[in-house]
């Protein structure tokens, strides 16, 4: 930064919607009303990936030397940075402090903080106009054949079975063509209205609604929310109860589970003074799928971990990478053919103080003009069966899908 930065936060009276806030080009992390919508952009911070000390460093080293006036003083308030990093953890990432971040909080308290050169009070947001028109026509195509696809997780489940791993999770990509521009502010609606209960994300064209919270940080309170184990949904409630039951007993599914739950706790046990998790997983239902899922919270050592030093260490977990990490990773870049870009990496945001959260940047879209590239990734495990990998992919995608492709 060649300038001096004055960080001034004040309350705001004013409800404002923070998808509109955040418009068709400003940054959002939001979880039913509690969240961040930032505009326009202070400063840039890159983030060194192969050091989670380093990385946090990096982030504070910025943070730190913005002056600030903070009338709120709670987490997320003065200066904040958001952003979304690539899957691949060996490439660096960069976060964005915006000149203007407006927050809510769960309740109901509501601020805005301006970042500029001259320490001005915040002005009244401003909000994004409504695009004019939509498309009405799409053509939908997978960017690998299907099958060529299927004999992927062939080979990775062989390569599992003669032990190389125990999991490797592949991803496949779908790309919608429209006939105009897509709108990121009304996929952003939909994905709300579909998915309440999810972290809603928007980087750049970079769009999403998480159920999987990686780590969170406010005080010396840490969370994780890991999932892992996947089973389709169902109009029909007693097919669904069933379902439901199915992925509960599913000795697969159990497994794949305990790696993720395993990997996050031992990662964060190090930084905590004590680290619990629940004695047995739940079954979470979104509209499209329903997941295994485990909470996982602690207190943190004093002096507390910034969450980005957390972030860092936790990716990928074994819910979108594998186990080990290292022989998973390696399996992914032979057997993918994929670059996942921002899919499935961290997405979140960090105060000053450290505080923040980070989802998992999965049921995520690329948009891009006329354009979106959808993902969808499954983990692969010795008894993988890869027509059922693939439907799963399909089930995942439709969280999208639903809400770009609107004829």
């Amino acid at each position: 930064m060649s300038d001096r930065l004055v960080a001034v936060t004040r309350r705001l009276d004013a409800d404002v919607d923070l998808l509109d806030v955040a418009g068709e080009d400003g940054w959002l992390f939001l979880r039913q009303e509690e969240g961040l919508a930032g505009r326009g952009t202070a400063a840039e911070i890159r983030i060194p990936r192969h050091d989670p000390a380093r990385a946090a460093q990096a982030v504070h080293e910025v943070l730190d030397t913005i002056e600030c006036d903070d009338d709120v003083r709670r987490p997320g308030t003065g200066p904040v940075a958001l952003g979304a990093l690539p899957f691949a953890p060996e490439r660096d990432g960069v976060l964005v402090v915006p000149r203007t971040i407006v927050g809510r909080a769960s309740d109901g308290t509501r601020w805005i903080t301006a970042v500029s050169a001259d320490g001005r009070p915040p002005a009244a947001p401003t909000l994004a106009e409504h695009p004019e028109g939509e498309p009405s026509r799409f053509t939908i195509r997978s960017e690998r054949d299907t099958e060529e696809w299927c004999r992927a997780v062939t080979a990775v489940r062989e390569e599992i079975r003669s032990g190389d791993a125990r999991k490797v999770v592949l991803a496949r990509a779908v790309t919608v063509e429209a006939d105009r521009a897509l709108s990121r502010r009304a996929v952003l609606h939909r994905l709300r209205a579909a998915y309440p209960s999810c972290m809603l994300f928007a980087v750049d064209g970079f769009v999403g609604a998480s159920p999987e919270l990686l780590v969170a940080r406010t005080g010396d309170l840490v969370r994780s929310h890991p999932m892992a184990g996947t089973a389709p949904r169902s109009a029909d409630p007693s097919t669904d109860a069933r379902l439901a039951a199915g992925l509960l007993a599913s000795a697969k599914d159990r497994a794949e589970h305990r790696y993720t739950i395993d990997m996050v706790h031992d990662t964060l046990l190090p930084w905590c003074s004590y680290l619990d998790e629940e004695a047995e997983p739940r079954v979470v239902a979104m509209a499209n799928v329903q997941h295994l899922a485990t909470r996982v919270e602690g207190r943190l050592s004093s002096p507390p971990a910034s969450v980005i030093e957390l972030m860092v260490a936790l990716h990928p977990t074994p819910a979108v990478g594998g186990v080990p990490r290292d022989r998973a990773l390696e399996a992914i870049r032979r057997f993918e053919g994929l670059d996942r870009g921002r899919f499935a990496g961290p997405v979140g945001w960090v105060d000053a103080a450290g505080n923040g959260a980070w989802a998992v940047g999965i049921r995520s879209a690329e948009l891009e003009g006329t354009r979106a590239r959808l993902f969808a990734g499954v983990g692969v495990v010795e008894d993988s069966d890869p027509e059922l990998e693939l439907a799963e992919t399909r089930a995942k995608l439709q969280a999208l899908l639903s809400a770009i492709v609107r004829p």
